[in-house]
């Protein structure tokens, strides 16, 4: 979980930056814990340190972070709690040896893959605290598919960078699970103002953020249309003859976020 910059102290005698202290609040009291591309093992080791988490596994691929992650470990003396290992993914597990995994400072798509890549080792794993930072969507359909609620999302700008937030639980009973994710992912959730948001929407921006948006929604929504829009261009100016359909598509995209971001509710509007 890559973030090198620690700005604030949490009380442990260890500094977070607002992301991972946030991430951080998200974790159960008491959880076998496993920090996937740990980095230098913060979340652990502050977690470990303030008595949240009763064990922990700290995972990171490339052998620099884990040799700097058991230095951390070994400096805060919680070598008894916060197990360092070195391997791709969620390898470093074992089948049923954490109940709650975090996954932060990577790509949507990459995450989803090491999670769909866990295979047993995911047995026993009830919650996930996950920051990807694009391609929110291919997180989000991954959890669906797998049974697996969002109860928490949040955007929290820090050093001005959007980073979204998102925890979601295990449903054991996939016909609920299939209930509560309609319910979440229910394409008239801004009616009557919109009458319907696409499930590529939906997936795309967050369903528990279109209910609560704020000020960091709307700035984060304005940057993807600027990008979107840039791309247009870029397909206007192209030679290609798939070139006009694709800028088309894009165009309805863009439309269909404005028309989306006039609908969500002023007064609902504050700043994390």
């Amino acid at each position: 979980m890559t973030d090198i910059k620690e700005t604030k102290d949490n009380g442990a005698g260890l500094k977070l930056s607002r992301r991972l202290s946030a991430l951080a609040d998200w974790v159960p009291e008491g959880a076998r814990f496993a920090d996937i591309g740990t980095d230098h093992a913060l979340l652990p080791v502050f977690l470990a340190r303030n008595g949240k988490i009763s064990y922990a596994v700290a995972g990171d691929v490339h052998a620099g972070p884990v040799d700097a992650a058991k230095r951390q470990v070994t400096e805060a003396g919680v070598e008894a709690i916060v197990s360092v290992r070195l391997g791709d993914g969620m390898t470093v597990l074992s089948p049923g040896e954490v109940d709650t995994v975090a996954i932060a400072g990577m790509g949507g798509s990459l995450m989803a893959r090491i999670l769909d890549q866990a295979g047993e080792r995911m047995k026993g794993v009830g919650t996930l605290v996950l920051s990807p930072h694009v391609a929110e969507d291919a997180v989000r359909r991954w959890l669906v598919e797998h049974h697996f609620v969002l109860d928490r999302e949040m955007l929290l700008e820090e050093d001005g960078v959007i980073y979204t937030l998102m925890r979601a639980v295990l449903e054991s009973d996939p016909g609920k699970s299939l209930i509560r994710n309609k319910q979440l992912y229910d394409e008239s959730l801004l009616s009557p103002g919109m009458l319907k948001v696409s499930a590529t929407l939906l997936y795309e921006m967050g369903p528990l953020l279109l209910k609560q948006p704020t000020d960091a929604f709307h700035r984060k929504w304005e940057q993807e249309i600027a990008k979107r829009e840039r791309v247009i261009l870029q397909l206007n100016h192209a030679s290609a003859p798939e070139a006009a359909e694709k800028a088309k598509e894009w165009e309805e995209d863009v439309r269909e976020i404005r028309e989306v971001l006039s609908c969500l509710p002023a007064e609902k509007r504050s700043s994390n």
